[in-house]
């Protein structure tokens, strides 16, 4: 696999459902949350850093992955908790690394968090 399995994690996760839907879950990669779609919704992408775990004597056997999400809600209190909805639900499979902005898009007034997590994928 090479992307971490951060939708089906999620998308399995009732609290995370509850608040971010199912047909669809609206937890999109980067570049396909549709635009004007419905709050709230959360994206993530793959940022520099990730790595195959390389041996001198085989072949790696994991790979591992920077991912960046980020939450977008109309309200404090719901972008809070999409954040931690999506943190409980990761945390059993990877490790949260940072927490990020916390901010107001003055475009949109859409409230946002980020958070960076590594993900480790077995092949």
């Amino acid at each position: 696999m090479m992307h971490p399995p951060i939708f089906d994690v999620c998308a399995a996760d009732a609290a995370v459902t509850a608040l971010l839907g199912t047909d669809p879950t609206r937890l999109w990669p980067f570049d396909d949350a549709p635009q004007g779609g419905a709050l709230p919704y959360a994206v993530w992408q793959i940022i520099p850093g990730g790595s195959p775990e390389n041996y001198l004597a085989d072949r790696p056997d994991v790979d591992s992955f920077m991912l960046q999400v980020d939450v977008y809600a109309g309200s404090v209190a719901s972008v809070t908790a999409v954040a931690e909805a999506l943190r409980d639900a990761i945390e059993g499979h990877a490790y949260i690394v940072r927490w990020g902005a916390q901010d107001t898009s003055p475009e949109t007034g859409h409230r946002h968090i980020s958070f960076d997590v590594d993900w480790m994928v077995h092949r």
